[in-house]
């Protein structure tokens, strides 16, 4: 099966029908080269914690994945490693995005969606995305992380440019990259120059400091981690969450009636049109047997959290927005180790942008016209979102 083959415009279509099949697919994966699918909730979330499924390029086979490579000073970063490097870095950084630090964020980034609300205007149609399911999170992320307000309207192009490549455009990416690259650099250096009160300085002052440390590589990379995906997956988060409320508008009218039921509504919307297709692929370093079929060492392994998410063994009726429904145990945002680093600040600002949304526009309401999705198997999103309001 080629993967790539129908599963952006109509992946639950297709994971249904694999489940229903086998728990295990052979498949072609979205660099042409063989890989393995797992799609059933149990056998992806075991997966998700086995220490034998590494992240660590090394473990992969020779010619058996050919995905898009980062220079090495952005690509030391959490997707790529395993213990004890992992523990090490994950540590150090951990402090920023505990529920504390993040509880603080709550003001600014209401603040931050007021702003963004305001420049609507009373009444209109705008792309929610562009105008601020997009500003939003990079707004919020690059205050975290101290980043020039002038600089991040490249970010966004950038990232964008990597999550969504243009086939008409083959060398957009490695340019993408060299920029951001040239970014890095420059913007550490001029934080070693002035330090600041942000997260890239105090990642810094690790750096320079004994004890556990950062290597070069491993600053740069982690700087390049925190803000692409504290950016990509949030704008992925709000525009499905809004989508599936206006798709569901007996759930809408539930949620307005009672706005207690918000942190429900994000985490079920999380379930039922997560931010990724698939979680970050893997290398057994040992053959590995998953559902009875047997992986061979070094071989690509994908393991789909938005499958497991819509797996009727594990939620009943799972092609249905039910508010009411317990969604804990969702896979949207990982699970064990690798669990998303920024999930408490992704779910605030989520929740604060739904709510700031629907308090300013009770008649929200889908524009006409077709929704397109990115063509991405990673990054599960919406090109536009065209509203009226």
């Amino acid at each position: 099966m080629d993967l790539a083959d129908g599963l952006v415009d109509h992946p639950y279509d297709i994971y249904r029908r694999l489940r229903d099949t086998a728990p295990v697919h052979r498949i072609t994966g979205p660099d042409g080269t063989p890989a393995w699918l797992v799609t059933r909730y149990e056998d992806v979330r075991a997966a998700l914690t086995d220490p034998r499924l590494s992240l660590d390029k090394r473990h992969a086979s020779a010619g058996t994945y050919k995905g898009f490579s980062l220079p090495p000073a952005l690509d030391a970063n959490l997707l790529n490693m395993d213990p004890p490097d992992h523990t090490r870095i994950r540590r150090l950084v951990g402090r920023a995005f505990t529920p504390r630090r993040v509880e603080q964020l709550r003001e600014p980034i209401r603040r931050t969606a007021d702003r963004l609300l305001d420049a609507l205007g009373p009444h209109g149609t705008t792309d929610l995305i562009a105008a601020y399911a997009a500003p939003l999170p990079i707004t919020v992320i690059c205050d975290l992380l101290g980043v020039p307000e002038s600089h991040r309207l490249d970010f966004r192009i950038w990232t964008d440019t990597l999550v969504a490549p243009d086939p008409a455009r083959p060398g957009a990416a490695r340019e993408a990259v060299g920029a951001m690259l040239g970014f890095f650099t420059r913007l550490l250096a001029a934080k070693r120059a002035e330090p600041a009160d942000d997260l890239l300085s105090d990642l810094i002052a690790v750096r320079e400091e004994g004890g556990d440390r950062l290597s070069e590589d491993e600053l740069m990379s982690l700087a390049f981690l925190i803000l692409f995906a504290g950016y990509e997956n949030t704008v992925q988060l709000i525009g499905n969450a809004v989508l599936a409320l206006l798709q569901h508008p007996d759930q809408l009218a539930a949620l307005r009636k009672d706005p207690d039921r918000l942190p429900a509504a994000v985490e079920e919307s999380m379930r039922y049109e997560g931010p990724a297709l698939l979680a970050i692929r893997r290398f057994p370093v040992e053959d590995v047997t998953i559902a009875g079929v047997t992986i061979p060492a070094g071989e690509t392994v994908w393991v789909s959290l938005s499958a497991a998410d819509r797996d009727p063994d594990r939620f009943p009726d799972p092609d249905r927005l039910d508010l009411g429904r317990d969604a804990s145990g969702h896979l949207a945002l990982g699970h064990g180790i690798h669990y998303c680093l920024g999930a408490p600040l992704a779910r605030a600002e989520t929740e604060i942008a739904l709510a700031a949304l629907l308090e300013r526009f009770p008649d929200l309401a889908l524009a006409e016209g077709e929704l397109r999705w990115r063509r991405s198997l990673r990054a599960h999103g919406l090109v536009a979102l065209p509203v009226t309001y």
